[in-house]
């Protein structure tokens, strides 16, 4: 299938000589072609350009005339719990009333209420609830998107979750990645045993996952009353050991140096980061370490905004993310992402752009696939409808923009 898109009104993330990631104040910049042609050939972009020098209609299977509308690679979301059994609207309820996360928590709600019901839900249940979110995201323009286990909190129910994962990125054209999250909460049953729960996470749960090739990625969430620095130490090396490299939940709460940490062990991102010291800023600066805000989450469960502009303005990159998860972030809008980083964090909508796709796929490891208009790059765009100026993709917030999305040269 070989697709002409052309009279672009603005061509956006155009990037001719592919970059991993854009940090500081290269983050307010977003390279962009006017009056644009772009060609993709099965699965990859082949060609762009002015419409000078737009190629003959004739030699295409598909012509699409995006006469006024914007152009863009589709989003990529790098954090996400898409897939889960069930819901949490209870605890939704439960908060507008007045409890807190920790107290809903403490109810046996949160990560281990999700984990009962996804232990008492099938496999292909699971998958069928999982692939209708899957669905959802790639309409409004998700083409890459982190998938984390986390809800099982046992053996069976790990495996199930990232069996499921598997599935998807088998069935589906969207570029999936998996992250075992075993140390995401722990079971009741080990709440005074902390040390026994991460023995099973490494000693039973990680070599069955690395036999079946189930994960990219290993997380924890370091957090106060979670896993504490040295417990998500041994999670990390251990993973290190099978291949896997650590992608962490930190400082959502509270901070406690958990990112020095992460920095040390090499870690591809932090995740959250609603809380961020001096010291914190001072160790990302120069690391391999991508932050990651999550701002619908703030939204939601109102706690505070990641201070983009400060870590900005010290030469920080930063990644947007969904954060998709029954209990602080039922939804997996990227669109409601970049327009909430640019109403709440006060970015620029070209910094929130350049977040959600080039730096969003560094922070999933598909820098050479995904992220922008490259040659080579994944045939992977969303096509708006007919806009003023991009900026009116953060500005008009509740109305769907997106006409068309193209997922690695699938027409979704």
């Amino acid at each position: 299938m070989k697709i002409l898109i052309k009279n672009i009104q603005e061509l956006l993330q155009v990037r001719e000589n592919p970059i991993d990631k854009v940090s500081g104040a290269e983050m307010a910049v977003l390279p962009k072609i006017d009056n644009a042609f772009l060609v993709l050939e099965n699965e990859t972009i082949t060609d762009f350009g002015t419409m000078n020098n737009c190629p003959s209609e004739a030699s295409f299977d598909t012509v699409i005339d995006a006469i006024g509308k914007a152009v863009l690679p589709t989003w990529v979301d790098s954090h996400t719990h898409i897939v889960y059994a069930g819901n949490r609207v209870q605890e939704f309820v439960d908060r507008i009333n007045g409890l807190s996360y920790e107290e809903i928590a403490n109810r046996g709600g949160g990560i281990l209420n999700s984990a009962k019901k996804l232990n008492e839900t099938s496999e292909d249940e699971i998958y069928e609830q999982s692939k209708a979110r899957l669905e959802e995201v790639m309409q409004q323009g998700t083409g890459a998107v982190e998938i984390k286990s986390g809800y099982g909190l046992t053996v069976e129910g790990e495996l199930k979750m990232l069996r499921v994962i598997k599935r998807l990125a088998e069935n589906y054209p969207v570029k999936i990645k998996a992250t075992f999250l075993g140390a995401h909460a722990f079971p009741l049953e080990y709440k005074e045993n902390h040390s026994a729960y991460i023995d099973l996470i490494i000693n039973e749960m990680l070599p069955k996952i690395a036999a079946e090739n189930l994960a990219d990625y290993i997380d924890a969430f370091l957090e106060t009353g979670y896993f504490s620095i040295e417990e998500t130490e041994r999670i990390m090396e251990a993973g290190k050991q099978y291949g896997l490299t650590p992608k962490i939940h930190v400082n959502q709460f509270t901070a406690i140096n958990g990112i020095e940490a992460c920095v040390k062990h090499g870690a591809l991102s932090v995740d959250h980061l609603e809380i961020v010291t001096d010291e914190d800023i001072a160790v990302l600066k120069d690391s391999i370490t991508m932050p990651v805000a999550l701002p619908s989450c703030s939204y939601f469960i109102s706690i505070p905004y990641t201070p983009a502009r400060k870590m900005m303005q010290a030469g920080l990159p930063l990644a947007l993310a969904t954060d998709f998860n029954p209990g602080t972030t039922p939804s997996g809008n990227m669109n409601f992402v970049v327009a909430t980083a640019c109403i709440k964090m006060k970015m620029t909508p070209e910094e929130a752009i350049n977040a959600a796709t080039i730096n969003g796929a560094y922070a999933m490891g598909i820098s050479d696939t995904h992220g922008s208009i490259t040659k080579g790059k994944s045939a992977s765009v969303i096509i708006t409808k007919p806009l003023t100026s991009y900026y009116q993709l953060p500005y008009a917030f509740g109305t769907n923009l997106i006409e068309e999305v193209i997922i690695n040269g699938n027409r979704i």
